[in-house]
Order: structure tokens, then C-alpha cells, then sequence
């Protein structure tokens, strides 16, 4: 019998995956269905009518998250042992409850013991079976799931092309080139091409130890919650429905994150990062300047991304085995042949170069964003905003360029109270500002051997830009 096999919890998970293609964890009908000791669950109660001083069963049992009716055997027993008393009777049948002077110093022993309070955790053999039901690699998205999920903001067709194979594979990518092309945009993008919800457990358990899953950081809740797809069935409510994750970390990452970080004084314990990631998206930004060794992050993945299992350590010390089951995604504005080696280079397979703009890309851009800013364009404006503050100094054209200096223009305009438009003054002020911060040229011409090549045109280029609402600053 496996491990799997022995959870009592995972007949009705699995007859819920097995009965259509949505994954939903079934209610638990009994205490032993939530695959959690009878113990376990008399400390959350306890703890929570501690802290609240009176609560009724069915308060009780939406703070815990399980059925009202399957907790009637509990609090008759905390009753009897003159834990808990009934301090006055509450609607359809129920009572308001309150600690007892020996339910309070049991309570408080609880407390300093563990300080957590919420919804019952969920055993992680049940979270490895609902990973395992919802991964992204069972979904293919298609060209049309794409265009949907780009929507808001505007792509060539070439960067179809290359995106489409490495998102359907589901093995992970390089997204690499210049500052300000829009690199993190598109990563940020790509989890809404597989579209489905998931569902995550608040917390998990394993070995005694609770860890918390669920982060609203990270995390974005569905408003609605649907009704089971079984018969005559609701959802677990220790279970959250979610739009599948997008953990975006950057510069301030390091190897403490991608451990689980314990909590000495509260005693809960907080997943990592890559765990909050499962079923979605996990997007390192700026790769290679984080404040620890490329080398050192990659050694940390290279077996996980080759197995998808990756080993933890919980509070006890005991390694568990958890699922690794996300896209990732390297961001980087450097070479990654630069970064690392290629046995890490092989288990990431795809590498694609976000690469400059070129010149018309540039103007269709500006064109673009001025429908945001309800400005009129004027492509002799820009135009020749390019010749005098582009050409002469060698700067490369970046897609980010037309949105921010747009917004310098706006702001110019609504502190000076003037109407918003492209003019060659408005430009001559902002672009002076702007790169003069932005990349430290002076006013004397740079000199960049690649500028050139990069404003040609090249083939493959993309055309990636966040579509601004009018009141954005």
C-alpha cells in the first residue's frame, strides 16, 4: 500500500478528478474523510474560542473550514471533559460555547505551543494528489489561448512563433535581451494562456508541523465559489479556488526563499516560494543579479526540474517530498551562456531573445499609446524627436520608451495646466530628463556599434507594449 493509498481523504479526491475534467475537493462527510486526528482539530477550536472569549458551533466550524455537522462528536467531548460549556443557546439548534477555567490554561498552553488559528490544514498527501490533478503540463494551449492572453497588450506575430512551442511544453524558457523591451511583461502574461482555476489548501500539514500555502502576495481569489461537480456535494472549504499562480521574484531573491521558512515563536512554518508556484507560472526576473550565485540558484533547481519532485525540510527535520509542477521562467538582461552552464541550459530548452524595436515598431508604438493618453499622434513629432535625440547620440530604441516618455509629457502638461500633446518642445524637456537618469549620457554624442544593427529591422523582432489607461501616472 503506498503512501497515497493510506490517506482516507484521497477516495473522494480522486472520485472528484475521476468524475470530470475540473478537480474539486469533495466536502469531508466525517472527521476521518479530512485525514486529520480528532487532537488536531479540538486545538483549533479551543484556541479560536480563546481568542474570540464565546463563539457558536456553526461560527466555530466556518473559522475551521470544516462541516458544522461533522463537529458534534468533538464538542461532546469537550464538554464532557469540561473543556468547552454551552454559555447560551444560538439559532437552528445550536449553542454559543466558551472556554472553562481549565479549557483557558489548556487553551493558552495550545497557544504558546502553536500559535496558529484558521482554517484546518490538509494533509500533504492530499495536496500531492491535487497537483498531480491540476498540473499545467496536462493542458495545451494553442495559438487562439495566446492571443487571449495577450490581449492587453500588443505582440508580433514572429514572437508567436516562439513563444507558442516553449508555453505548450510546459518545460520552462529563457526570456533574454535588453532592458525595457517588455520581458517581465510577457512572462507575466503567459500563466493566463493555460486559463483553468486551480484549487490549493489554505495550510498543510505533515509530521505535526502546519505550513502555510495559501498567500494573498502571490495568490489572486476567486470572488465566486462554485458548487461541487458531484451530486449533492460542496467543496472542501479548507481549499481555496484560485487563478492559476504567477510568483514573480526578482533581485531580492535568495536561497532562504525556496526552503520552508519556520517560525520559532509562532511555531507555523511558511511554504517556499516554488511551492506557492505549483500548477502556474514562477518567474525570476533580472536573473543573475540576485545577491547570490547564478550557479548557486541553478544547483538548487537542476534536479528538480529534471524530476519534478524537489525535497524539503520541515521544523522536525524530517525531508518530505513535494511536487515541483510549474513553468519557469529565466528573465535576464544578460546572455544566459553568460550565466551558467549547459547541463542547466539543456533542462531549460527554450531560449528566446526579446530584441530591440525596430524604427517603425517604435513609431506604431507611440501610436498606439497616445489612444491611452487621448492625445493626438504625430508621427513628425516623434519622428523627428528620433533624429535629433536618438540618431546623433547612438541610443538604442527601447519599447518602454514611448510609454514612460508619454507619461513625462502628461505630467509636465497637467502641472503646467496645459493640454496634453506631442510637441518638439515637450519632447526636448523630457528627454533630457529622462536619459540623463535613465542611462547617464550627457549631452555629448555615444557611440555604440550595435545601435545600428539593432534599429535595422531584424527579423524576430517583437513588438511588446502595456496598453496604459488614460489615468495611469
Amino acid at each position: 500500500m503506498t503512501a497515497l493509498d493510506s490517506s482516507p481523504a484521497v477516495g473522494s479526491l480522486l472520485a472528484a478528478i475521476f468524475s470530470d475534467e475540473t478537480f474539486l475537493p469533495a466536502e469531508p462527510g466525517s472527521i476521518e474523510e479530512t485525514g486529520l486526528s480528532p487532537t488536531l482539530i479540538e486545538t483549533l477550536i479551543c484556541k479560536y474560542v480563546m481568542v474570540v472569549g464565546s463563539a457558536s458551533g456553526r461560527q466555530i466550524a466556518e473559522q475551521i473550514c470544516l462541516p458544522f455537522g461533522t463537529l458534534d462528536a468533538i464538542y461532546r467531548s469537550l464538554r464532557q471533559r469540561q473543556i468547552l460549556v454551552h454559555s447560551a443557546s444560538a439559532q437552528m439548534n445550536d449553542y454559543y460555547y466558551t472556554l472553562t477555567e481549565q479549557g483557558r490554561q489548556w487553551a493558552q498552553r495550545l497557544m504558546e505551543s502553536c500559535a496558529y488559528v484558521g482554517a484546518a490544514p490538509v494533509p500533504l498527501v492530499d495536496y500531492i494528489v491535487s497537483v498531480e490533478a491540476q498540473t499545467i503540463r496536462a493542458e495545451a494551449p494553442k495559438r487562439h489561448d495566446l492571443a487571449k492572453a495577450f490581449a492587453d497588450i500588443s505582440v508580433e506575430p514572429e514572437l508567436f512563433d516562439q513563444l507558442g512551442p516553449a508555453i505548450n511544453s510546459g518545460a520552462g524558457l529563457f526570456l533574454y535581451g535588453a532592458p525595457g523591451n517588455g520581458k517581465t511583461t510577457l512572462a507575466a502574461r503567459i500563466t493566463a494562456c493555460f486559463g483553468q482555476d486551480i484549487w490549493i489548501p489554505k495550510t498543510l500539514t505533515e509530521d505535526g508541523q502546519l505550513i502555510k500555502l495559501y498567500d494573498a502576495a502571490y495568490h489572486r481569489a476567486e470572488t465566486t465559489t462554485e458548487k461541487s461537480l458531484l451530486k449533492n456535494t460542496d467543496h472542501d472549504r479548507r481549499w481555496i479556488k484560485i487563478r492559476r499562480p504567477t510568483v514573480i521574484v526578482g533581485g531580492e531573491l535568495t536561497l532562504d526563499a525556496l526552503e520552508i521558512r519556520h517560525d520559532p515563536v509562532s511555531n507555523v512554518s511558511e511554504a517556499p516560494l516554488q511551492l506557492k508556484s505549483n500548477c502556474g507560472c514562477l518567474l525570476v526576473d533580472d536573473f543573475g543579479r540576485q545577491r547570490i550565485e547564478p550557479a548557486a540558484l541553478l544547483n538548487r533547481w537542476i534536479i528538480p526540474l529534471e524530476n519534478r519532485q524537489d525535497f524539503l525540510t520541515i521544523a522536525t527535520g524530517k525531508k518530505i517530498q513535494v511536487p515541483f509542477e510549474q513553468l519557469i521562467i529565466f528573465s535576464t538582461n544578460l546572455d544566459p551562456t553568460d550565466l551558467t552552464d549547459e547541463a542547466f541550459l539543456r533542462r531549460i530548452p527554450y531560449k528566446i531573445e526579446v530584441s530591440d524595436p525596430s524604427l517603425e515598431e517604435f513609431l506604431r508604438l507611440f501610436e498606439t499609446l497616445c489612444r491611452s493618453f487621448h492625445c493626438e499622434y504625430r508621427r513628425d513629432v516623434v519622428s523627428d524627436m528620433v533624429e535629433r535625440h536618438y540618431k546623433p547620440y547612438q541610443r538604442p530604441l527601447r519599447r518602454c520608451h514611448p510609454r514612460d516618455l508619454l507619461l513625462q509629457i502628461r505630467n509636465y502638461c497637467a502641472y503646467n495646466d496645459l493640454p496634453m500633446e506631442m510637441t518638439s518642445e515637450h519632447f526636448d524637456r523630457v528627454v533630457r530628463s529622462y536619459f540623463t537618469a535613465l542611462s547617464g549620457m550627457g549631452d555629448a554624442p555615444v557611440v555604440n556599434a550595435s545601435t545600428s544593427a539593432q534599429q535595422s529591422g531584424q527579423s524576430g523582432q517583437c513588438c511588446v507594449t502595456e496598453r496604459l489607461e488614460a489615468n495611469h501616472g
